[in-house]
């Protein structure tokens, strides 16, 4: 008999939901996904007894925090490090010191167990205020570049709210990123964050104008293209995505950062596609890494029907405000046992409602996405009752 558990609606009122029965069965793959790359941008696990403000940056759980990166990797997965997903930056986010803590041991754990990794190299550690310059902003950039390759790792050139603040013309953005792109040691991964993920992101590339910023992109990856490796679009634009990618010089691939249209980019038109580097991979990893494995054997049927299901899921996490979406990726982590806590850094637990998460976790078993209904139904009745509902 599945669970049955009363959830709110978001008009407020509580009304009885029986599970699905049975929950699927998610079988480990005999390998590494084949046909496309596929990156999931992997959250941390809170250290929920660190006794600090809860505001502040809390130290990491760093046995969950690596043993989900662990899980990630025998589902066939890449895995993302230290990217917005994993709560870097911002107020209360992860700093630029812990976030080279978890660059370190995870890419010591990769090492260990042959998993694919690439991390994030940015320039958070700067206040991106009226008097940052491009020349502190290059400087930056090197220095976190040359950690993660000092550590042996491959780099994603993480968007800079600092080179935003700075930057006055797409001119300034041709020069910082020519200055950082000749001095890598090999093909990295650059990345467009919309200003849905970050306000402060906000005309990026030097212009508000979405023609001229890709025109401006492009002609970066034109000029250094033996040291890019693709560049993840993270804009929810699913038109200039394919328009972009149709662009691009031969070698150099489109990573989907659309976690609202992933299944159809990821598929392709007939002429090309998108490889991924997304968060809702986080945390719709078996269901990810089963559509994928399907497209290996030439199975297109098989990969609409195991991911069309999660597609309501990731719309709902990632609804607006946009950079919220963390919250709901920790709580299905929650949910599925992955972590004894749902706790936050920075107090991000606060970020979604209610109503949004009894929603989530009703999409999540739609999706076949709650691996033991027993425990994932105790656990959201634990997060209503310290909401009341009893």
């Amino acid at each position: 008999m599945p669970p049955t558990i009363r959830l709110p609606r978001p008009d407020g009122t509580i009304e009885p939901y029986v599970m699905r029965d049975p929950p699927l069965a998610w079988t480990a793959p005999a390998g590494p996904i084949q046909s496309r790359v596929a990156f999931a941008a992997a959250h941390v696990v809170a250290d929920p007894l660190a006794d600090r403000d809860p505001l502040s940056e809390a130290p990491l759980d760093w046995e969950a925090t690596l043993a989900y990166r662990r899980y990630l990797w025998s589902l066939g997965l890449a895995v993302a490090e230290a990217m917005d997903t994993a709560q870097r930056g911002g107020t209360g986010g992860l700093g630029w010191p812990a976030a080279r803590e978890l660059i370190r041991r995870s890419l010591a754990e990769a090492r260990a167990t042959g998993g694919r990794i690439a991390c994030g190299a940015g320039t958070d550690h700067l206040t991106p205020d009226g008097r940052v310059t491009l020349e502190a902003v290059t400087r930056a950039y090197e220095e976190q570049v040359g950690y993660v390759e000092g550590e042996g790792g491959s780099v994603i050139l993480m968007a800079s709210r600092a080179l935003a603040r700075a930057a006055r013309t797409p001119d300034d953005y041709r020069r910082v990123y020519g200055t950082v792109l000749r001095q890598v040691s090999r093909p990295v991964i650059l990345h467009w964050l919309g200003e849905m993920f970050d306000p402060d992101l906000q005309g990026y590339w030097g212009t508000g104008d979405g023609d001229v910023a890709t025109d401006t992109c492009l002609a970066i990856i034109r000029d250094h293209q033996s040291m890019v490796d693709g560049i993840k679009l993270s804009l929810l634009d699913a038109r200039r995505e394919v328009e972009l990618r149709a662009r691009l010089p031969d070698g150099v691939r489109m990573y989907t950062g659309d976690d609202l249209h992933y299944d159809q980019l990821i598929l392709g038109d007939g002429h090309t596609h998108s490889d991924a580097l997304l968060g809702i991979f986080d945390a719709i990893a078996p269901a990810a890494s089963a559509a994928l494995h399907a497209l290996d054997r030439g199975d297109t049927a098989g990969y609409c029907r195991t991911l069309a299901p999660t597609v309501a899921l990731s719309r709902h996490i990632f609804r607006p405000p946009t950079y919220a979406y963390k919250t709901g990726i920790v709580f299905l982590a929650y949910l599925n046992g992955h972590q004894t806590h749902f706790r936050m850094v920075g107090g991000a637990e606060s970020w979604r409602s209610v109503p949004h998460l009894a929603e989530l976790f009703r999409l999540a078993d739609c999706a076949g996405l709650l691996r033991d209904p027993e425990r994932a139904a105790e656990r959201m009745r634990r997060v209503l009752a310290l909401a009341g509902i009893e």
